[in-house]
């Protein structure tokens, strides 16, 4: 529906941009397809007039004419929409070949490609190659997961999801409502933040537990959406990071250093094991679930029984 959405839109915005004379309602239906399939006039005319506002919000000048026998016309003048040349220096080349880059391993290698391409027709110095190396460390954003790309689409587009999702201490995925905020990748992995419709509450998704495919809905958002999403401070909120507790595990030497760099205290037991002290908070439990035989934990005991839990869920596949 989307994609529909938008190919509609660009044939409008070619119409109005290619012709010399204001065209007609009547002419503009006749010559798009999209329009061409309404149902009756209303349809088309409720489609027209919420194409004719999303282009002008896109910053498309539409000019409105009547002409001598009182019908109305529109075009969109190609000096009133002409955009300045577009120049980049070269840090600020630099700076856009870098955040290509990042995605040459990821579904948008192809997207990052191209408008790398049209920015070099644009006026990128050409001098400035986007792909050369800048230290020995390269950024690269890994995206397995199959959800990413429609996920991605639904919070650019605003449009509510539903797909079905397996919580770490559940044998089974459950569907899932959300209206999506934005994505993040912490720590490796991706995490979708959003309104949980069934739970009428914020909540965290990560995107390897999403399983089948993940499906858009046309409704409007319910919830209101906050002006800055910081999806990272939410995520790190749910794996602990805000902890206000403590924990005491058992560590096994040589392994978890993600822990030992997180720990308050760390005292050497023998028998090649460790005692760390480290921060307690809501997700701790599936952190550590990660670390596999290499953790034990000793205190509290509902992070036990939550670990436990985990473990026994993942046990049973």
């Amino acid at each position: 529906m989307a994609i529909a959405k938008a190919e509609r839109l660009m044939n409008l915005a070619l119409c109005l941009l290619g012709t010399r004379r204001p065209l007609s309602k009547r002419e503009l239906r006749g010559s798009i397809e999209a329009y061409l399939e309404a149902g009756n006039d209303d349809s088309f005319n409720r489609m027209f007039e919420r194409d004719k506002d999303d282009l002008r919000e896109l910053g498309l000048v539409i000019e409105t004419v009547e002409n001598l026998d009182g019908e109305v016309g529109y075009l969109a003048r190609r000096d009133s929409n002409r955009l300045p040349p577009v120049t980049f220096d070269g840090e600020e080349a630099a700076a856009l070949g870098l955040a290509a880059k990042v995605w040459q391993q990821a579904r948008l290698a192809g997207a990052a490609s191209g408008a790398l391409q049209k920015l070099r027709a644009a006026g990128m110095p050409e001098d400035v190659d986007p792909y050369e190396s800048h230290g020995a460390l390269e950024p690269r954003i890994p995206v397995h997961e199959a959800s990413f790309e429609p996920l991605m689409l639904a919070c650019r587009d605003r449009r509510p999801v539903v797909f079905d999702y397996r919580k770490a201490t559940a044998a089974r995925p459950e569907p899932r409502q959300v209206e999506p905020w934005a994505l993040e990748c912490w720590r490796g992995h991706w995490y979708l933040a959003g309104w949980d419709r069934d739970r009428q509450a914020e909540r965290v998704f990560r995107l390897s537990r999403i399983t089948g495919k993940v499906r858009s809905r046309a409704a409007q958002f319910k919830a209101p959406v906050p002006d800055v999403v910081t999806v990272r401070e939410t995520v790190a909120s749910w794996a602990g990071e805000s902890a206000t507790r403590s924990a005491l595990i058992r560590l096994r030497a040589g392994a978890g250093y993600p822990l030992r760099a997180k720990a308050a205290s760390v005292r050497e037991l023998g028998d090649g094991w460790d005692e760390l002290e480290i921060p307690y908070g809501h997700g701790l439990d599936a952190w550590l679930v990660e670390f596999g035989p290499d953790v034990v934990v000793l205190e509290p005991a509902e992070l036990r029984a939550d670990v436990v839990d985990r473990l026994r869920a993942v046990a049973k596949g």
